[in-house]
């Protein structure tokens, strides 16, 4: 209508000297006549479109018609029948072991715990598990939920301030309770646990990473008995564990990787075992993401995730964190295993690799000084 109107003014030689009391005049005979079009046009569409349209379009817009139309001149709605009363899901455990003899699929086996397996490493649905897991990966907001809060903790009775970083400190188990508790109701949802470990438990193979009576089972078990929506993730490295301090294996001054592997398998099983949600590898040793995700999947742990320690750069930052677990290396140091920090292209390679192992998540460590790397 507007334009019709400007198109007629404008068409009139006068238009442009038109006094102030003209122009309503003009402007409401185009309006109108643009208006008459406008209602023409709409009936021809509708007569078109109820002689040619299908069934199935007209009955779509005679429901949203009705849908419309006011209270008075609607069609009478259906009766519907009360739902059910919702019930709470069964907790019971069920034998499938029969399936063995019947696989439906040459890409099915059978896990050590008698279920179906699927061989497949990745799988998306992990990351949309349970609410926990959904609030800290979802995208384009930030908010607590978002924050996976690093506790410390050891075997000791009380609390122990960490000098280099502080404000923070080593968690009695019964302390750590209170903190994820304090942590929660600020709507944090994951935590992450780093223990110290008695020396006398330290060794060079690491064993006491996988004792399923350790620290980090039993603080695992402890939050999951008082906190069950908590999101726990768990480190995976032996460094804590080692009498060498360094996070795998050690033979003739060199760290061993496919040994070392072995021993982080074992150690993210016992993890998953107490209750983890996410475990999460930090040594940084070729391939263990891959045999970390098939060692879970053959014991069932299918729905535990894994967060790639992927583009894990040696950096002084750590030493905060080697002063928490008292796990500097006892001799060299990690640059053989941790990334050069002048590389980036390498860092794409270690995605790469990480996630085509099954890692559901990758992380860039350290995080600011790296912001090249991430984007």
């Amino acid at each position: 209508a507007t334009a019709t109107a400007t198109a007629t003014a404008t068409a009139n030689p006068n238009s442009s000297v038109f006094p102030p009391a003209a122009m309503p005049s003009s402007s409401s005979r185009a309006l109108a006549l643009s208006a008459v079009a406008n209602v023409a046009l709409g009936t021809i569409f509708l007569a078109t479109l109820y002689s040619t349209a299908p069934s199935s379009i007209l009955s779509s817009s005679l429901r949203t018609a009705t849908r419309m139309a006011p209270a008075t001149t609607r069609l009478p709605s259906r009766t519907l029948a009360p739902h059910a009363k919702v019930a709470a899901p069964e907790k019971k455990t069920f034998d499938f072991a029969w399936m063995e003899d019947e696989m439906a699929s040459p890409g099915m086996m059978m896990s050590n715990k008698d279920r179906p397996l699927v061989d497949q490493r990745i799988r998306p649905r992990r990351n949309r598990r349970t609410d926990g897991m959904r609030d800290m990966i979802r995208e384009n907001f930030l908010t607590p939920a978002n924050m996976i809060y690093p506790l410390f903790i050891h075997n000791a009775k009380n609390n122990e301030p960490i000098a280099s970083m502080p404000g923070c400190e080593r968690h009695s188990l019964e302390s750590m309770i209170n903190e994820v508790g304090e942590a929660r109701a600020e709507g944090v949802r994951s935590i992450i646990l780093f223990p110290k470990v008695e020396d006398e438990k330290k060794t060079n193979f690491g064993e006491e990473a996988y004792n399923p009576e350790g620290i980090v089972p039993t603080a695992i078990r402890m939050i999951k008995e008082k906190y069950p929506d908590m999101l726990v993730i768990t480190d995976v490295a032996l460094d804590p564990y080692s009498n060498m301090g360094h996070d795998g294996i050690v033979e003739n001054g060199v760290i061993l990787n496919d040994e070392t592997v072995q021993q982080l398998c074992r150690q993210a099983v016992a993890q998953a075992e107490a209750g983890a949600d996410i475990v999460a590898p930090s040594d940084m040793m070729d391939g263990r993401i891959g045999a970390i995700r098939d060692a879970l999947d053959i014991e069932g742990y299918t729905n535990v995730s894994i967060i790639a320690y992927t583009a894990k750069y040696a950096s002084a930052y750590y030493g905060p964190f080697r002063d928490a677990l008292d796990s500097h290396p006892g001799f060299g140091n990690k640059k053989t295993y941790q990334m050069d920090p002048a590389n980036s292209r390498e860092a794409l390679l270690e995605a790469e690799l990480d996630s085509a192992e099954g890692a559901d998540m990758l992380m860039v460590k350290p995080g600011l000084p790296y912001l090249d790397i991430i984007r």
